[in-house]
């Protein structure tokens, strides 16, 4: 099963929490925050989008920022996925 997205939405996959501080303390899975960055899987086709023309910005594979409470989050065969609109990513990773 594929996931695609329609209009301005972006499928992205959360990286991975760390589960050691930067000072060597580890943290229980509870205590670790879910991170804001994830990967690009798959990309809608952009065009109009409530009367607007819309670019899509980001492609797939890139590494992003996005809003901490945006999106929806979708089980697929096991993955954990998450489908945002393009305006909830604030920024590509280089």
């Amino acid at each position: 099963m594929k996931l695609v997205p329609l209009g301005d939405r972006v499928v992205i996959k959360q990286l991975e929490a760390e589960e050691t501080t930067k000072s060597g303390i580890v943290l229980p899975t509870q205590a670790k925050e879910k991170p804001q960055q994830a990967e690009v899987v798959a990309v809608g086709p952009g065009g109009l989008v409530d009367g607007k023309e819309v670019q899509m910005q980001v492609k797939v594979g890139d590494k992003v920022i996005y809003s901490k409470y945006a999106g929806t989050e979708v089980k697929l065969q096991d993955e954990e996925l998450i489908v945002v609109r393009q305006n909830d990513i604030l920024a590509i990773v280089e």
